[in-house]
């Protein structure tokens, strides 16, 4: 599965779109510019996501990668 197709399916789920994900981050703390904050844990992320957005381990962890500006969309 692509990164795009993840994004695209957690956006079907959530309604959120990858903008929306990046604003989430800003939100809770997670972020500083384009990476995670010093001291943020990614699987804090992920158990957060799993929780509130019903997001499983590997879409979770997509945003992760998102917040982390290690992905993109329309990465392959």
């Amino acid at each position: 599965m692509s990164f795009q197709a993840y994004l695209d399916t957690i956006q079907q789920k959530t309604g959120k779109t990858p903008a929306d994900l990046r604003a989430l981050g800003r939100e809770r703390g997670w972020t500083q510019g384009d990476t995670l904050a010093p001291g943020v844990k990614p699987m804090a992320i992920v158990a957060t996501l799993k929780d509130e957005l019903g997001l499983g381990h590997g879409h979770a962890m997509a945003v992760v990668a998102l917040l982390k500006g290690h992905k993109k969309e329309d990465d392959a």
